[in-house]
């Protein structure tokens, strides 16, 4: 039986494990590792820490499925709207400018819920707080196989590995530069590809506290800081007296630019002021958070937007994440498809 690796419980990683099992079935071992504490990548949501009920999603918001997506990838939003992890987004959105054709559509249990559903039907064996540090073939007995070692001392043996990723962070694995250094066309490529950064904070409220908005979120023009505003739990259709409101902010990318090394505890009260100037008489929140988003969408992709890309062969070793494709809830399934067709192939051909 094939042990697959697959290194990121973002929503990249989780697909491309539900769909390896649905392809592979039990012919293969499918282990996750992720550095985070919890599931989700950059579609984590956050729970306060006062109030394990109060909640915000502090990176995707909502889910937006073009004419063409809704089609080609039907089979997706529908298990999804089944299961009641996703539902129309029918809450009032200030400032949106997607097209009307587009669909919108919010998790109301979180947004992590949605990459909790896709590693739950992969049947994976999940491990947080394993950060890879390194990855090299291994020699001797076991040849042919990838050996993995993560910062906490973890150290296991694969038949293949996928890493989703940012490309940064893939770029930064003790053996893989190593890899690429004899194929300058993809090592090329990847240094390529770039990112945009920005913060987001989630101010959390006691239960009954009103946030007196006409909107459950809001596009903000004409601030330096503050791009985004959502009362995260009207957003997901969630009011009442016995609701714990969160509020999360989201700055724009030139100001997530230009602080990106200070520390959060620099760069939150900034924040902070600059969310009073935009909502001025907010109620006092029980709790704040602050999260930096070093790697929040691709500025440019790889180059082609290949879905997916095949370091090694033997043993298989295959890159994917939106960097491969495009930075929404769509590419990350696009990158998905292609990174499991690309194991698939690798391991029958091996086999």
């Amino acid at each position: 039986m094939a042990r697959v690796l697959i290194v990121g419980a973002g929503l990249t990683g989780a697909v491309s494990a539900c769909l390896l099992r649905r392809e592979l079935q039990k012919a293969c071992s499918i282990v996750v590792w992720d550095k985070a504490r919890g599931a989700g990548g950059r579609m984590s949501t956050s729970r306060c820490p006062e109030d394990p009920q109060c909640t915000a999603d502090l990176g995707a918001q909502y889910v937006s499925a073009t004419r063409d997506y809704a089609q080609s990838h039907a089979s997706f939003y529908d298990d999804l709207l089944g299961a009641g992890v996703l539902r129309p987004l029918s809450a009032p959105m200030d400032g949106d400018r997607s097209d009307p054709t587009t669909s919108h559509y919010v998790a109301p249990a979180g947004i992590s819920s949605v990459v909790k559903h896709f590693l739950k039907q992969a049947d994976a064996e999940v491990h947080f707080g394993h950060q890879v540090s390194e990855i090299r073939e291994q020699r001797g007995p076991g040849a042919g196989k990838w050996h993995v070692v993560a910062q906490n001392g973890t150290e296991a043996e694969f038949d293949a590995v996928v890493l989703t990723m940012p490309v940064p962070q893939i770029l930064g694995l003790a053996g893989v530069k190593a890899l690429l250094e004899d194929q300058s066309a993809q090592l090329s490529q990847l240094q390529r590809a770039s990112y945009s950064s920005r913060y987001a904070l989630a101010l959390y409220f006691s239960p009954g506290t009103r946030l007196d908005t006409p909107w459950a979120a809001k596009y903000v023009n004409g601030d330096p800081c503050v791009r985004f505003l959502s009362v995260d739990s009207r957003k997901r259709g969630l009011d009442g007296p016995e609701v714990s409101p969160a509020l999360v902010v989201h700055t724009g990318v030139p100001f997530g630019l230009k602080h990106i090394d200070q520390t959060l505890s620099e760069v939150q009260p900034i924040i902070m002021q600059h969310l009073q100037d935009v909502l001025p008489g907010l109620p006092e929140p029980i709790s704040i958070k602050c999260q930096k988003w070093r790697y929040s969408q691709v500025h440019k992709p790889v180059e082609g937007s290949p879905g997916s890309l095949v370091v090694s062969s033997r043993p298989p070793l295959v890159l994917g994440g939106d960097a491969f494709s495009h930075s929404n809830f769509d590419g990350c399934i696009e990158s998905a498809l292609s990174v499991v067709s690309q194991v698939k192939q690798l391991l029958t051909t091996k086999s």
